[in-house]
């Protein structure tokens, strides 16, 4: 066998032999009768047999001709039937998606994204997985999750990361006086003046350390780490029990600064701050189950931003086109 057949001979060949007239059948395709003719000699040189006899009374398909008939009936249907599935599956994405997140935006998103993607997508199951940023980097790697929200860009050719939003970092201290230190005065603190206070910090497998000694060795004033610990919660502890300063997201201390058990001071010089990245693998094709979530959890993650739910963050422009190349 020569060469191949495609889909608009098939429909063109039933369209002869149903009209029984290359005239007719032309006038219905809206197509030049030379060009259906020159089809029809293509598909009987690629098949190396004659499919239509040609009679006075029109034309009709050769024994191999009805071969091709039923065979053209079935794949022009299957090909309809398929297009059909995929256009339902696009209104009505199924399947499982699994999400990765840090313990501090899940902290956050989890539960408005959860709601959401219940009412709006009905027939996805949506996984989270919580853990440490550099375990939710390997698992996206390994495909043992579709997505990931996440504070680092990850720099990777099979991985697509999109910053959503930044959120400033500040200073915290207790509120009595620490002993031998004197406390900052009010209002923003210059970075030179933290790296010198007692910081109780998270270790260094932490991404949040990984952005201070960034910026520690880009200053060259290395941090004066006196505790390290990775919860929050623990961290938060240790400054009101007056063992020393910290930096974290605004938004992690918002609800003690609120009820007065911390202090807090914006970084300047350099300002601190993270950025949010929503990151999925580029070197396969999303499903569009992967697709509206990642879209769901952008449109969560802005709209935390804009009721103030996330305090200190604001949103970075966002790529045109919702699916942007990265």
């Amino acid at each position: 066998m020569g060469g191949h057949l495609d889909l608009r001979q098939l429909r063109y060949f039933v369209a002869i032999v149903e009209n029984g007239s290359f005239s007719k059948a032309a006038a219905m395709l809206n197509v030049a009768q030379p060009a259906l003719s020159l089809h029809v000699r293509n598909m009987e040189a690629d098949l190396g047999t004659q499919l239509l006899f040609r009679s006075p009374h029109g034309v009709q398909p050769t024994e191999a001709g009805e071969i091709l008939l039923r065979n053209a009936r079935i794949i022009i249907d299957q090909f309809a039937f398929a297009a059909e599935e995929i256009r339902g599956h696009e209104a009505e994405p199924t399947g499982e998606v699994r999400l990765g997140l840090p313990g501090t935006i899940s902290q956050i998103l989890s539960v408005p994204l959860i709601i959401a993607a219940r009412k709006r997508y009905p027939r996805i199951k949506l996984t989270i997985a919580e853990a440490m940023s550099g375990f939710i980097t390997e698992w996206i790697r390994e495909t043992k999750i579709d997505l990931a929200v996440l504070y680092i860009p990850v720099q990777d050719r099979t991985l697509a990361s999109r910053p959503v939003l930044t959120e400033e970092l500040c200073l915290l201290g207790p509120v009595g006086a620490m002993q031998g230190i004197k406390a900052p005065a009010d209002g923003p603190i210059a970075y030179r003046q933290v790296a010198e206070l007692p910081l109780i910090l998270p270790s260094v497998n932490h991404g949040l350390r990984e952005l201070l000694e960034g910026v520690a060795a880009k200053s060259r004033l290395p941090l004066n780490t006196v505790i390290d610990v990775d919860s929050y919660g623990n961290i938060k502890e240790l400054v009101e029990e007056g063992m020393g300063y910290s930096i974290l997201p605004f938004n992690a201390i918002a609800r003690e600064v609120q009820d007065g058990r911390l202090r807090h001071w914006p970084i300047s010089k350099p300002e601190l701050q993270r950025d949010v990245y929503l990151v999925h693998a580029s070197d396969r094709p999303m499903p569009n189950a992967v697709t509206v979530i990642e879209a769901l959890c952008r449109e969560i993650l802005l709209g935390l931003v804009e009721t103030g739910r996330w305090r200190g963050a604001r949103a970075l422009p966002q790529p045109a086109g919702d699916n942007a190349a990265p």
